[in-house]
């Protein structure tokens, strides 16, 4: 349930050359990967739509995992101090980083809450607090500062996907990412988490984690 920013080292864009009457994949400020000339732009557009629509879409429903144990449960497992585990991948599949974490997990009346600060490898400090708010059987409304508009949670068996956008502050703009997070409870007091990212349904990064829950540390939740 967290994504780096560091993570996105180089930004996509589609530019047209007039010059050379070109259109480009740019991935950052140079570095040109694929061209078109102006007669087969129709045709580009056309791969990149089909491009998008299979590089966005997993082929596992959360409902394959219906029968799977143990049953994820969110109020049972993201309840108390948790630790966090993982290392963050570029969009080669080079893991960049490593970090762990600290969380906190409270709920009242349904309404979870998420508080959770990480600690890199390099020193650098994050945090992000989480919202999880019902919204129907075993679906959860996921928000949190940076997240753009509202996550879409659901959990089955023992598995829990969470779907969101992420706004990404750069130097002198911002960038939505779309995150595929995919959590799977493979014991009582561990769940492994696989978050992948993608932008234009490119695939530009991924994170690998171990949540661990510890029952027998305290947590300080409002009363």
């Amino acid at each position: 349930m967290y994504f780096d920013p560091l993570l996105i080292a180089r930004r996509i864009d589609f530019t047209w050359d007039s010059g050379s009457k070109s259109m480009f994949l740019k991935f950052g400020p140079s570095g040109r990967v694929t061209g078109a000339n102006a007669s087969s732009r129709s045709q580009l557009s056309s791969c990149l739509v089909a491009l998008l629509l299979v590089g966005g879409c997993g082929t596992a429903s959360i409902g394959d995992y219906r029968d799977r144990s143990p049953a994820f449960v969110p109020e049972d497992f993201f309840n108390g101090a948790l630790t966090a585990h993982g290392v963050v991948k570029d969009f080669s599949g080079t893991a960049i980083r490593h970090f762990n974490a600290d969380i906190i997990g409270c709920w009242s009346d349904g309404v979870g809450t998420l508080d959770e600060s990480f600690l890199f490898d390099d020193g650098q400090q994050q945090t992000r607090v989480w919202t999880l708010t019902p919204s129907g059987n075993q679906t959860y409304i996921g928000t949190a500062g940076d997240v753009v508009g509202d996550g879409a949670a659901r959990w089955e068996g023992n598995a829990m996907f969470l779907d969101y956008t992420l706004r990404i502050a750069l130097d002198d703009s911002t960038i939505d990412v779309h995150i595929d997070d995919r959590m799977y409870r493979i014991s009582e007091n561990v769940v492994v988490n696989e978050s992948k990212m993608r932008k234009w349904g490119f695939g530009v990064g991924e994170i690998l984690l171990t949540l661990i829950r510890h029952p027998d540390r305290p947590a300080d939740c409002p009363s």
